[in-house]
């Protein structure tokens, strides 16, 4: 067993922590927000994901999990300290580093022994030796201690599965001593057989960010295919199950329409853009696929635009806020900048969403909040689905249609069909699929 102090509950230190301790390590979450290790104690999640709630009670219950708001506690109690804190863009595009730093800092005055001190935040290539040099500045009296880099691959909405059944750990160290403590952490994954890559740090640092980096090139291929399709009549569904037969490529990341959002995909790619830059390179297909991205809201006004020309007064009935489903998370998410493009057209908006509404309110307070699609649909001119929730992909269009004001349906995720939706009498718009009945 393993004592492990975690720095930071948000949503890669809380899940990274309850998914260690249900390996059976002890864990000892750190945060400075009392009112979240408050909520903690009782029980109450800062994040919505699919069975954490139950993960983090089973194992406070066992005695493997704790939450403070004292660093010291939990460096006294603990032998490894990850910094999973998190990391904001800058303006510039590069990770901002200042809440990282300054919890190497209050390590460093603390540390009165050995520590594996282990970045698991996204961090630019380098980082873990701005940690180093911190702590080691931070020090009244020197103590030895040995840096590694854990990036974490945590899907928001499935991130407890990810971790319990990675496809992959890996870890960055300096030393063999650190390597060993790190592999120790993970030997409950060695029954599974996942492989485990060990390299140097800077190594480890940058994996993370390809591996982000290319999941938004290959989102924005299929997106840019997309257009293509609709210009040439193309069905971008079939071109992309196509493509996933081949091994080579995969079926994963192929779904065309509005692209990728949340906290990872936008921040990391802007950060490998520019650690290129400052290192003297170029990632010009970093840079095309955050191009292509940031196009796609106004690729679908456009298809608005050939269902209902004016929006002036009309009722847009949103589905969706989420960047993604089974998440509360709203972060770069596609429908904030549709908000702003329906209201900047004059359209009154009614919106739903499971989960993130509360999120969402506390950037846009005056929206027509509904307690559900069909709420949101009553007297609505245009129906846009914009996150592919569960609940969104059995709709009622009999229902439906009784409600609205004007049967036109966008499909921002390609859930229906041109088919299904002519049945009820809907005109529908989707994205890189032909609309004529076949």
């Amino acid at each position: 067993m393993s004592r492990i102090c975690m720095i930071g509950t948000g949503y890669v230190g809380l899940v990274s922590g309850a998914c260690l301790a249900d390996f059976g390590h002890e864990i000892w979450c750190v945060d400075i927000n009392k009112q979240r290790i408050a909520d903690l104690h009782a029980n109450i999640m800062p994040i919505y994901e699919p069975g954490l709630d139950r993960l983090v009670q089973k194992n406070v219950d066992e005695g493997r999990l704790f939450f403070t708001t004292s660093l010291a506690e939990a460096m006294e109690k603990t032998d490894v300290i990850f910094i999973a804190v998190q990391t904001p863009m800058a303006d510039s595009g590069e990770a901002d580093l200042k809440f990282v730093l300054q919890v190497a800092e209050e390590i460093g005055a603390m540390m009165n022994r050995y520590y594996v001190v282990v970045t698991k935040s996204t961090v630019p290539v380098g980082t873990s030796r701005k940690v180093k040099n911190a702590i080691l500045g931070a020090q009244t009296t020197p103590v030895p201690f040995d840096m590694a880099s854990n990036p974490e691959f945590l899907r928001e909405g499935s991130s407890i599965e990810d971790f319990m059944r990675p496809d992959r750990v890996v870890i960055g160290t300096e030393t063999e001593r650190a390597a060993e403590i790190m592999r120790e952490i993970y030997r409950p994954l060695y029954l599974l057989e996942t492989p485990i890559v060990v390299s140097d740090i800077e190594t480890a640092e940058l994996i993370k960010y390809a591996s982000n980096a290319f999941l938004a090139v290959k989102i924005s291929y299929i997106n840019e295919l997309a257009g293509l399709a609709d210009l040439v009549g193309a069905n971008i569904s079939m071109v992309a199950k196509a493509m996933g037969l081949d091994k080579r490529i995969g079926s994963k990341f192929l779904h065309a329409g509005l692209g990728y959002g949340g906290s990872c995909l936008p921040k990391d790619t802007n950060a490998i853009a520019h650690i290129a830059r400052e290192a003297g390179g170029d990632m010009s297909i970093v840079r095309a696929a955050i191009g292509v991205n940031a196009g796609l809201p106004g690729r679908a006004m456009a298809k608005v635009a050939d269902l209902v020309p004016d929006l002036k007064g009309k009722t847009v009935a949103l589905l969706g806020l989420s960047f993604k489903p089974n998440t509360d998370d709203i972060r770069d998410a596609p429908s904030r900048v549709l908000v702003n493009l329906f209201r900047d057209a004059g359209a009154v908006l009614r919106v739903h969403d499971p989960v993130a509404m509360d999120n969402f309110r506390l950037i846009e307070p005056d929206l027509n909040y509904c307690s559900g699609p069909y709420q949101a649909a009553e007297g609505a001119d245009l129906i846009c689905l914009v996150t592919e929730w569960n609940p969104y992909r059995q709709l009622d269009f009999e229902r439906l249609g009784g409600l609205v004001a004007d049967k036109a349906f966008l499909d921002c995720r390609n859930v229906y069909n041109a088919e299904i939706l002519g049945k009820h009498g809907f005109r529908y718009e989707s994205f890189g699929r032909p609309q004529r009945v076949l």
